[in-house]
């Protein structure tokens, strides 16, 4: 069971306070291994001559990584401990990022992305829930509220430097695609070694329960807020789905703008919306956050179609910013909705199972775009994407407020 009282043993070099910190910089570093190949794909796409369609099978193939480790493992923490499955996660990471070095070819990619993706799929939940336990026993007398907005800035804003020092690095070095992950293998296998001496949270049990998959441990009238929560969080991962695998499709293709820095900054900047806006806001109380969250995330959908189909450059990434801040504001209010519905001993499972479905919209929205491309002009494909999202996140977020104010 999740336990209250430091656990220590005699590896344990850090104390909570620190521990948290290291926690919060290997989570951050992982997001942005996880995005870091965004403003490469079309390089990959030029110098082997794939359609587009295999960009979102290369990207789907991550997110289906992080379904499959969420739905078997990602909850295996609240047994075996934070600690633990925090540090193999990590090296996960590290060896997706050893296989982007040496294995460079399409067959190659689907497994670094599907590894990267298992890797992310268990740190999420894990990091989430164990960041929430260092913080009680370092600070007590804090509002919990102040660990899910870290936790949950954290995860954005590392998928927000990704695609940033992926774009500096392709536009400016001689190897883009070696030395993205050069850097972050170095970094990754620190982020291990930071790992191995936090402080442990959960208290293993001598006779564990068996071994299940996922499924969400709530009470029967719980279970509509959370799953309320899990569709808000689904169509705001669709829209950083958009923004992690095709935005430099369409900016190369429809909007004839071929900088793979642009690309790293376009994405890097939707995501230091979605982060940001957690931070302008946070005084406000949740209801109010998500109906900011509800225009933003709608106002900026328009904006993304409108400027595909102009075409607007600076049209198409107002309205991913503004979207972007409006992700922000909803996937945090889904974060913290899932995280008070649950007890202590099943948080690392509640999380789990509402990660498990926002990551289902990162990858089943993208390969459906990914198709209609295929099919259509991607102007139409695009269109076609902001106006299903726009209903699914008006749908899902005025079922959150109304579950709120019953």
């Amino acid at each position: 069971m999740t336990s209250s009282r430091p656990l220590e043993s005699k590896r344990v070099r850090f104390a909570h306070g620190p521990g948290f910190w290291v926690i919060a910089a290997a989570f951050l570093t992982t997001m942005a291994f996880s995005t870091v190949p965004t403003p490469l794909y079309a390089i990959y796409q030029h110098r082997d001559g794939f359609p587009t369609y295999v960009i979102t099978v290369i990207f789907a193939s991550y997110a289906v990584g992080v379904m499959a480790s969420l739905y078997l493992a990602g909850h295996v923490s609240d047994w075996l401990g934070r600690r633990r499955i925090a540090l193999l996660a990590v090296l996960a990471e590290a060896l997706s990022a050893a296989i982007f070095l040496f294995w460079q070819d399409v067959p190659g990619l689907l497994v670094a992305r599907f590894i990267c993706g298992v890797g992310v799929g268990v740190l999420t939940a894990t990091a989430t829930a164990h960041l929430s336990e260092l913080r009680q026993v370092a600070r007590p007398e804090e509002d919990p509220s102040r660990s899910a907005l870290i936790s949950s800035m954290v995860n954005l804003g590392g998928l927000a430097v990704g695609p940033l020092v992926g774009g500096v690095l392709a536009q400016y070095v001689s190897s883009p695609l070696e030395r993205p992950y050069e850097v972050f293998l170095v970094l990754l296998l620190l982020s291990a070694l930071g790992v191995a001496l936090v402080p442990e949270t959960v208290e293993r049990l001598e006779e564990r329960p068996a071994y299940r998959p996922q499924r969400v441990a709530l009470p029967s009238a719980a279970k509509p807020l959370f799953f309320a929560s899990a569709m808000g969080a689904f169509a705001a991962f669709a829209i950083l789905g958009l923004f992690t695998s095709l935005a430099p499709t369409f900016l190369s293709g429809t909007l004839h703008q071929t900088s793979r820095l642009l690309a790293g900054v376009v994405t890097f900047a939707v995501f230091i919306a979605s982060a940001g806006s957690q931070v302008v806001f946070v005084r406000l109380a949740r209801q109010l956050q998500l109906r900011i969250g509800l225009v933003a995330m709608s106002v900026g959908l328009i904006a993304v179609a409108t400027g595909g189909l102009l075409p607007s450059l600076w049209l198409f990434v107002a309205g991913g910013i503004i979207a972007g801040a409006g992700v922000g504001l909803v996937f945090r209010g889904a974060v913290a909705t899932a995280a008070s519905l649950a007890d202590p001993t099943s948080r690392g499972e509640v999380l789990a199972a509402l990660f498990l479905i926002a990551y289902a919209g990162l990858a089943i929205p993208v390969l459906a775009i990914g198709l209609g491309i295929a099919l259509l002009p991607a102007q139409v494909a695009l269109l076609i994407f902001s106006a299903l999202i726009l209903a699914l996140v008006n749908t899902a977020v005025l079922r959150m407020l109304t579950a709120h104010r019953n």
